[in-house]
């Protein structure tokens, strides 16, 4: 069981990974951005494992809020920047899929 310093220090670590996944999506750095949200779902594993019941008192209580309200803020950026990209991305394979249904059924010298 992690005591309350413990769980700040974490959320504190989670946090910077996701001011560093912000600007990995900034970047378009999508290989970056991966790696990161690996190392992000680690720290929150471990939380989940042994955050429980802890009672937070006055101004860690509010610190954890302060970093989680961060961490939220950050994740919408991220979403704001990568869903353009994943639309994208859909559309591109989507795109592929057709063009080989068409070669499928009309052979390769019948699409131009």
């Amino acid at each position: 069981m992690l005591n309350s310093q413990d769980v700040i220090s974490i959320y504190e670590t989670v946090a910077v990974i996701s001011d560093q996944m912000l600007l990995a999506a900034k970047n378009a750095d999508w290989d970056r951005l991966t790696e990161l949200e690996s190392q992000c779902s680690e720290h929150i594993a471990s939380l989940r494992e042994g955050e429980g019941p802890i009672k937070l008192t006055g101004e860690t209580r509010d610190r954890k809020v302060k970093i989680i309200q961060k961490i939220l803020a950050d994740d919408r950026q991220i979403r704001d920047l990568t869903e353009p990209w994943m639309a994208n991305l859909s559309k591109l394979i989507r795109s592929n899929q057709t063009e080989r249904k068409l070669v499928q059924a009309y052979g390769s010298n019948q699409v131009a």
